[in-house]
């Protein structure tokens, strides 16, 4: 019988989480629909494309990768606040 309360317990509990969602998740997936971040994405998959296809090269996609970074997380400073209470 303890079981079953403990059981039910842990289940409640993980349901409770299943349903919480992360603004900080939701505001990144908007921000990376914004034509800023579209664009640096594109050009961040070219690089990684391009590298990808040669055998042996110095190139690597930092700078495509970081200037993909922080035109979401302008993005998301300028929004997220407004989900936090």
């Amino acid at each position: 019988m303890m079981l079953d309360i403990a059981d039910n317990r842990k289940e409640e509990e993980e349901e409770e989480e299943e349903d919480m969602v992360d603004p900080l998740e939701t505001v990144r997936q908007k921000c990376i629909e914004t034509e800023h971040c579209i664009h640096t994405q594109e050009r961040l998959e070219q690089c990684e494309t391009r590298v990808g296809s040669r055998s042996s090269t110095e190139e690597d996609c930092t700078e495509e990768l970081f200037d993909f970074l922080h035109a979401r997380d302008h993005c998301v400073a300028h929004k997220l606040f407004h989900s936090v209470k």
